[in-house]
């Protein structure tokens, strides 16, 4: 069966900032979904209540046509994040750590963590200590944990920021391999040609709220919205 989310009148208040307001957004599995804005816009917002890491203020998220909530979400969705965190231990056991929890059998963790290795462009680094690889290469140490845990639900919070050129290909390749017709995947970027390399629908949100959504064609070429157009020629004030 297909997967759907659904998020229906989503807002999410810090004091007295409206990080998010009224949003409402369907996407179906073996989409890939770029959530474009300028800083501030709300995007990241977005993606943590989408993971379960944050708790909307008002609004309902739908999974499969069913209402859900942050601890559901936490099990069917990972978000990985732009600055990554790894245990002080080698490659190999921060990515174990998830299957293991999962009660998965040895052979089969070392089967899986060599084919999520292969797919983020780092075979044989099962040994290294993860603390001590390099930021493009953590990254995509992150990516290859969040393969592992197989989520229905991908998030990521501007993957490929501050990597090398090498790095930023390798991660978009993985997450162009990783389309299928039981995943959606979502991801935050201020790169507008990774967008269109990467989505198949883009979602443009400025000021907490969404004012297009589009395939890439017609989202770069002919935008509804003004403000949609002034972000995309960079004359959209900050």
């Amino acid at each position: 069966m297909d997967v759907a989310l659904r998020l229906l009148g989503i807002e999410k208040n810090y004091g007295s900032v409206k990080a998010l307001k009224d949003v409402n957004l369907e996407i179906v599995g073996g989409k890939t979904v770029a959530l474009l804005g300028i800083n501030g816009a709300g995007k990241t917002t977005l993606l943590r209540i989408i993971a379960g890491l944050e708790k909307q203020d008002k609004g309902y998220v739908f999974f499969n046509g069913k209402m859900t909530n942050a601890r559901e979400l936490r099990q069917i969705g990972t978000l990985v994040f732009q600055k990554t965190a790894m245990f002080s231990r080698s490659v190999y056991d921060n990515l174990a750590y998830g299957l293991k929890i999962r009660g998965k059998k040895d052979a089969e963790i070392k089967w899986e963590i060599t084919q999520a290795l292969q797919a983020v462009g780092l075979r044989n680094f099962e040994k290294r200590r993860a603390k001590r690889t390099s930021g493009g290469e953590q990254q995509r140490l992150s990516l290859a944990r969040a393969f592992l845990l197989d989520p229905q639900i991908l998030l990521l919070d501007e993957p490929t920021a501050n990597l090398d050129p090498n790095s930023a290909t390798i991660i978009e390749r993985a997450i162009m391999s990783r389309t299928k017709e039981n995943c959606i995947i979502i991801l935050a970027t201020h790169n507008l040609s990774q967008a269109k390399r990467l989505a198949n629908e883009v979602v443009h949100i400025y000021d907490g709220k969404i004012v297009e959504i589009a395939d890439p064609e017609e989202f770069f070429t002919n935008p509804r919205s003004e403000i949609t157009r002034k972000f995309i020629k960079g004359e959209l004030d900050y």
